[in-house]
């Protein structure tokens, strides 16, 4: 039984890894892609059909590139495909999302304060939820808003809101933010597998055969990337946020990741702009940093709605023990925490403590007092809403007891 729980910890581990990489690959070549396009010149004498060109240096060499619109006017000997980037990561994300909120859905998906789940149900709306948004945004891109694309991206946007509104109704907050990204990657990668690549093969063919292909697969083709272009700065977002509980742990989560959307849309104006030589528009810096201090704003508000106050700062272990509610601290942290933060943790599952960390004397306690703040007082990551269940949960008042002692040793350091 150790045995197995080690491997499937180092499986975890190894897809985790490779859906990194995978991803870096598929940005990267996104990233690129975008602003080689945006860089594009026209000059007198460019081949039939070109649209543009641009010469570019790198690793002591020099690259001539040349963009058709449609395509050459004869089909060239080699010719390379980006899409295995996209796949990839979509396959190793999926693998990743079974690995962890599948076999982990009693602590890591399941919230019985939302809905009463099992296991295998909370997994059937995780999986059939993937589809939906795929679905319905390739049926308005197909009607007659795809003409229209700046209200196409104010209908998707509304959707994504939606959707991390819906998955917060029945989800625990980490499941939230995670599937809100895989549901929004879902859309990227199927514009690939469904609609770009198709496209890209339609053309191919006619150039073999002869044929004069038609602009509108290209043109149809350039909607979706520039769509994903702008959907990739959320996504890593809301991949990283289950490190981070002041984002998916409060009641407004739902709010953050929506805004997180508008700050990748006005991050990724900035540099289009600059890559197409349109302009500087240095208002989208301003733009952004408001919206992140509203983000902000929304992870300090307590679980309560009630604010209750921020200090930043650190102090040493010493300041922490030796405030006047630190035997409190103490009774409530082994009494709620101490089960799993333990050398043997008393969950079924675990073979060690989450993320290293020991919860069990006082001096593990005042050592771990930043933590014990963002996860179990700030914010509501920890205990995991599925400890409910088994009695492990903390009120609003006890919550409030661990922000007021750490704040306290903070003033008084």
């Amino acid at each position: 039984m150790y045995e197995y729980a080690v491997a499937w910890e180092w499986m975890a581990f190894a897809v985790r890894w490779l859906h990194v990489i995978t991803a870096i690959a598929w940005i990267g070549s996104s990233f690129y892609f975008i602003a080689l396009d945006l860089g594009l010149r026209q000059r007198e004498g460019l081949p039939q059909g070109a649209h543009g060109e641009e010469w570019q240096v790198h690793g002591g060499g020099f690259y001539h590139i040349q963009k058709y619109l449609v395509a050459p006017a004869e089909m060239p000997e080699h010719l390379t495909w980006f899409k295995w980037e996209s796949y990839s990561t979509w396959l190793s994300g999926a693998a990743m999302l079974a690995i962890v909120y599948w076999a982990g859905a009693e602590l890591y998906l399941i919230d019985p304060a939302k809905a009463d789940l099992s296991q295998w149900q909370a997994i059937a709306i995780s999986a059939a939820s993937l589809t939906i948004g795929w679905i319905v945004y390739d049926l308005l891109c197909k009607s007659g808003l795809g003409e229209k694309p700046t209200l196409l991206m104010v209908l998707l946007f509304i959707l994504l809101v939606i959707m991390g509104w819906s998955y917060n109704q029945v989800f625990t907050g980490r499941a939230m933010m995670l599937h809100l990204g895989a549901f929004t990657a879902t859309i990227m990668s199927a514009n690939v597998f469904f609609i770009i690549m198709p496209n890209q093969r339609i053309v191919v063919a006619d150039l073999k055969a002869g044929r004069k292909p038609d602009p509108k697969y290209g043109k149809i083709a350039k909607l979706r990337s520039t769509h994903n272009n702008y959907l990739t700065l959320p996504v890593i977002f809301l991949m990283l946020s289950n490190h981070y509980p002041l984002a998916f742990a409060t009641q407004y989560n739902w709010v953050i990741a929506a805004l997180v959307f508008l700050m990748g849309v006005t991050i990724r104006h900035y540099f289009n702009t600059r890559h197409a030589r349109a302009g500087d528009p240095t208002w989208t810096w301003l733009a952004t940093a408001l919206l992140f201090l509203a983000i902000i704003w929304l992870s300090s508000l307590a679980p309560d709605n009630r604010e209750i106050g921020s200090q930043q700062g650190k102090a040493p272990a010493n300041h922490f023990a030796a405030a006047e509610t630190f035997p409190e601290v103490v009774e409530l942290v082994q009494g709620r925490c101490s089960m799993c933060h333990a050398e043997i943790p008393g969950w079924d599952g675990l073979i060690l403590p989450p993320k290293g960390v020991l919860l069990e004397d006082e001096g593990q306690i005042a050592q771990r007092a930043r933590q014990i703040y963002l996860q179990a007082g700030r914010s509501t990551a920890m205990p995991p809403p599925g400890a409910a269940q088994y009695g492990v949960t903390l009120s609003a008042e006890e919550r409030k007891l661990l922000v007021n002692w750490y704040q306290s040793a903070l003033s008084g350091s």
